[in-house]
């Protein structure tokens, strides 16, 4: 398979809307793991979770009617995991020029018939913008440890 990346291309719909009657951040969200799930499978071949979302950034509002594009690229993958960068992207339908709305990074781990990890196949960056995007996830994973450490006490609390 090892299919580097994915993109979605869609009209956002009415029943997407928020109070404001703009796309609602759920539906976006919705829409980044869809594309996820779609680019770690093409990646891997084998049926994947998702066990981390993070950073997602909402940079401008996505409109009712707007045509939507929502891309995954494979950034760097460990033994059974796979880190994809997500970009969303949308445009009047009348109009050719994109907007950048959202972009968060997002984790699968491939899984076999009995729910447990099985290995995929590794990520060698190429270009220099996957060697920058791997680097990316690398520092990343970093600030997630240091994250997950500080919530470590949170989560515990009754």
């Amino acid at each position: 398979m090892n299919q580097k990346s994915i993109t979605l291309r869609f009209l956002a719909e009415p029943s997407d809307v928020n109070f404001g009657g703009k796309v609602h951040g759920g539906s976006v969200m919705k829409w980044i793991d869809q594309a996820g799930y779609a680019g770690a499978v093409g990646w891997c071949g084998n049926y994947c979770v998702t066990v981390y979302v993070g950073g997602i950034r909402f940079l401008e509002p996505v409109f009712i009617g707007n045509v939507v594009e929502v891309t995954a690229k494979v950034i760097y993958t460990g033994t059974t995991s796979m880190h994809f960068s997500i970009d969303v992207f949308s445009r009047n339908p009348k109009e050719e020029a994109m907007k950048h709305n959202t972009h968060c990074i997002i984790v699968f781990v491939a899984i076999d018939e009995m729910g447990k990890p099985v290995p995929v196949p590794v990520f060698d960056p190429e270009t220099e913008k996957e060697k920058q995007l791997w680097q990316y996830a690398k520092r990343l994973m970093q600030l997630r440890k240091d994250i997950e450490a500080e919530m470590e006490v949170y989560i515990k609390m009754p």
